[in-house]
Parts: C-alpha cells; structure tokens; sequence
C-alpha cells in the first residue's frame, strides 16, 4: 500500500497495490497493520455501501459528540468527485476543503480524520461507494451542511446535468455557530 499524508493533518491518501494475472486481478483493501505504521487510528465498527447514480451528491455529512466518526472511504465500482472540508477549529486548514476523483479505476482510498464533513457527487453513470467508519450512526448525532456553502470554495464537477440532491440535504444549513460549537464538543 502506499499510503500518503496530504497537507490537512490527519487526511490520507491510500493506493492499494494491484496483483494482476491472466486470472484477473487482487487487491488487499484494507491492512490494520500496515496502516498503523503510518497513523493510529480507532478500530472500525461498520462498513457501509451506497450506490447512487450519475449526478447524485451526498453531503456534506458528519456527525459530532460520543458518535464523531472517522472513515476510511473507496469507490469499488464507478467514480465520484470526492470532498472533506476540515471544521476542526484550531487546525492549520479549518474551513478548507480536499479534493479529488475515487474510482473504480484509480482504487484511491480516503481516511478522513473525526471532525471533517464529507460528500462525493458521481460522475459515472453509477458509483457503489464503500466506507468504513469507527462509530456508529446515531440520527441524534447527525449533522450537515450545505454542499454549495460559499465559505468553502468548492468546485465541484459541471455535469450535463443538475445535481440530484434529496430535499435532506438540500434543507441543511450553511456552517453557523452552532454546529462550530458542537463539532468543538
């Protein structure tokens, strides 16, 4: 695996490596051990799957208190354009945003530290989009933000299409004090 830090403390990039044969190929996803010889992390608890079609945007997510979680985030089939904003208050990136394309193709991973929110908006066709987490969810611990928030200066992709949001999301609100205060908690 090789596994590298990016400029926000905590946020990893993990590319497997790829064992290819005339059989087809492998790929080790996850290694507890070989990912603590880079960074220490809380076991994972869950692992989920959502498939979502061309032009779909999840986010922005998170949730704080006892259930903050951390992930480890893959795309296993299709693509998407991937984002964590750091809302980690005393963080050299507070209210910075990370960016970049997970697929099927390029097998990228994310490990995303507790106190990033997170979304992807799906480029391919379809996209099943896998993530480890180390809490699990609770509703009461839930929280988003607008994915449009212009306090972040996100780019997200133009499609040939408006992105399908569901009337949750599009109903969050952009980051106030209130949420600073809960994520600081």
């Amino acid at each position: 695996m090789e596994i590298n830090p990016t400029d926000f403390c905590g946020l990893y990039v993990i590319t497997p490596r790829v064992f290819q044969d005339s059989r087809g190929t492998f790929v080790e996803t996850f290694n507890q051990e070989e990912l603590k010889k880079h960074f220490s992390f809380d076991p994972f608890v869950q692992d989920n799957e959502s498939v979502s079609h061309k032009g779909v945007l999840r986010g922005l997510h998170l949730q704080v208190g006892e259930f903050a979680q951390s992930k480890l985030i893959r795309v296993s089939s299709g693509e998407v354009f991937d984002v964590c904003v750091d809302l980690r208050k005393n963080s050299k990136t507070y209210l910075k945003s990370f960016a970049t394309t997970l697929s099927a193709q390029n097998r990228k991973q994310i490990y995303i530290p507790k106190g990033f929110a997170h979304g992807f908006l799906v480029l391919s066709e379809s996209a099943t989009f896998c993530y480890k987490v180390d809490a699990g969810y609770s509703k009461n611990h839930e929280r988003g933000i607008r994915y449009d928030d212009s306090q972040f200066n996100i780019s997200w992709p133009k499609l040939d299409t408006t992105p399908i949001v569901s009337e949750k999301d599009l109903k969050l609100p952009q980051l106030n004090d209130t949420l600073i205060k809960e994520i600081a908690n």
